[in-house]
């Protein structure tokens, strides 16, 4: 049976086409070796369970890996310690004989094997954390293989008081180390960071902060993938089919979108491969000829449109967060719309949220959106609420959508005249501050109409001083790159002009945009073309 790109649960290299994660491996299993306790906390769909599951593989030799889910207990088995207790020795007892135990500790292990079964056949009302953390010492000084402890999902438990009490004894194991045997090391697998841990992000809440876990080592070990992992992917999958895809271009291209995010490079690569061959193959084309229009440029943006108007279930969890958290709501609308750096700050329960969710990530200090898939799927639900449907510049839009292509190409000047025309005749007669926090809003609200359902824009955050104010649109395949900024007077505009020929270069480009918002009384409204070198600019000022 031929591979696939798999976007639901554990991947497996002879089902799936994979990036190979022996690097990521050989790294984690340095802090198994050194008996780190510590937690691998990503954002949903971030490669946390494949990665796990390897990782038992790559451990077995030297250790007996016991690997759980939380996921598996039910909502009564974290309702009490006892419970709990119970639960949890039922499960480690049946993972540790799934290890092929040796004959000889299989021997030694007999008695407390045969307690701790009584316990819970009799399900003894005495069995708390306390006797279950006796019986792992135990266990852990009889076995003749270090013991390794990995739980997957344990976000599933971090609201229940009997977590916090077993992280408190796991704390306890690892600082009596020195006196009596305990589990080797022992990792956490889940969204929440357990180091610590908010059992509500919300203000009223912020002081429920768990301590137990500060045991816990730094995880410093990258998870995303790389573009030369994913160029690696690609070659396995062009071994088998035989595409003649640019495999550089191709990889570029999905980690520039991605960021290297697991769940959004699998589905990216899975939708070139199914659907958008399907769609070629429907045209009559076959499907060896389908495959090698898929995987390529144009190819690849169409996967990108699909994604971006796709229901699945990494975009409805972001959604969900934004309504369940007002306070990452306003800072992720304020990072998109008024390009204003915002800093970094851990301890900012908005970026602490964001960051752990996926949707930010720290760039040089300066929080960003994680990649430019999330960034394009915010504007697009941050622009469709019914109150920005309702503004004039968007219902303007809905009228003058059909005037802007021209041959299948979209015709950016045209676009950039007409939003100068409106702004001004809507908004002209508004403030600096109204210019500066809506600006951006109101010009994608502008382009978003005519694009929609053929093209694609994202916002470059590459720019001077981390500012992001370019806006790249991809439109059948052919990208416009578009400046906005503030006037700043005359200087900035050249340095502006400056960077614009810069990063066509970067393009391949010869012919920019650049939209000016200017809140000088004397300003002179418009558009013209200027030239510099080789390099056209359309300027519009508003």
């Amino acid at each position: 049976m031929a591979k696939i790109f798999n976007i639901t649960g554990l991947c497996i290299p002879e089902k799936h086409y994979m990036v190979n994660i022996e690097g990521r491996l050989a790294e984690i299993k340095k802090f198994v070796d050194e008996g780190m306790y510590f937690t691998i906390n990503k954002a949903r769909q971030y490669g946390k369970t494949t990665t796990l599951r390897a990782l038992q593989d790559h451990l077995q030799t030297e250790y007996y890996v016991i690997s759980m889910d939380f996921q598996t207990f039910g909502s009564a088995e974290f309702e009490h310690e006892n419970c709990f207790a119970l639960s949890f020795a039922d499960d480690f007892l049946h993972l540790l004989d799934e290890n092929n135990l040796s004959v000889n500790m299989a021997k030694s292990l007999t008695d407390i094997f045969s307690h701790i079964k009584t316990c819970i056949e009799s399900e003894s009302t005495t069995y708390r954390l306390r006797k279950l953390f006796k019986d792992l010492n135990e266990i852990c000084q009889k076995a003749d293989k270090p013991i390794v402890l990995m739980i997957d999902e344990i976000d599933s438990a971090a609201n229940h008081q009997v977590f916090l009490d077993f992280l408190a004894q796991l704390r306890a194991a690892y600082l009596g180390r020195n006196r009596q045997a305990a589990l080797h090391s022992v990792i956490l697998a889940g969204v929440c960071d357990v180091k610590n841990l908010k059992r509500k992000l919300r203000p009223e809440d912020a002081h429920k902060i768990n301590s137990p876990w500060n045991i816990a080592a730094d995880f410093n070990v990258d998870m995303a993938l790389s573009k030369d992992g994913i160029s690696g992917m690609l070659s396995d999958y062009e071994n088998d089919w035989h595409t003649g895809m640019n495999i550089g271009e191709i990889a570029g291209l999905i980690y520039d979108y991605t960021s290297g995010y697991p769940f959004l490079v699998s589905r990216l690569c899975k939708l070139m491969d199914e659907e958008v061959s399907k769609i070629q193959h429907e045209n009559k084309k076959s499907l060896n000829c389908a495959k090698k229009l898929a995987w390529t440029r144009a190819g690849f943006h169409e996967a990108v449109r699909m994604i971006l108007e796709e229901k699945n279930a990494l975009f409805e969890s972001l959604i969900g967060k934004l309504t369940d958290f007002p306070v990452l709501n306003g800072m992720l609308q304020s990072l998109l719309f008024t390009g204003k750096p915002i800093i970094y700050n851990p301890d900012d329960l908005a970026i602490d949220a964001a960051g752990m969710f996926g949707f930010i990530k720290n760039q040089k200090g300066t929080a960003v959106i994680a990649n430019r898939i999330f960034e394009t799927r915010l504007y697009n639900f941050y622009l469709s609420t019914a109150e920005n449907q309702k503004r004039d510049i968007y219902k303007i839009s809905l009228q003058d959508r059909n005037q802007f292509i021209v041959n299948g190409y979209l015709d950016m000047r045209r676009v950039l005249e007409k939003f100068v025309e409106h702004f001004h005749e809507l908004y002209g007669d508004r403030d600096e501050d109204f210019i500066e926090e809506e600006g951006r809003r109101y010009f994608l609200l502008y382009l978003r109409p005519i694009i929609n359902g053929t093209g694609s824009y994202y916002i470059e955050s590459r720019t001077r001083e981390l500012r992001r104010t370019d806006v790249i649109v991809d439109y059948h395949g052919e990208q416009y790159i578009i400046e906005m900024k503030i006037w700043h007077g005359q200087e900035y505009n050249h340095r502006g002009e400056e960077q614009l020929v810069r990063y066509l270069d970067n393009y391949h480009k010869t012919k920019g945009y650049m939209l000016s918002f200017n809140f000088n009384q004397k300003k002179k409204i418009g558009v013209k073309e200027v030239i510099i070198g080789d390099k056209i600019l359309i300027e519009a000022t508003v």
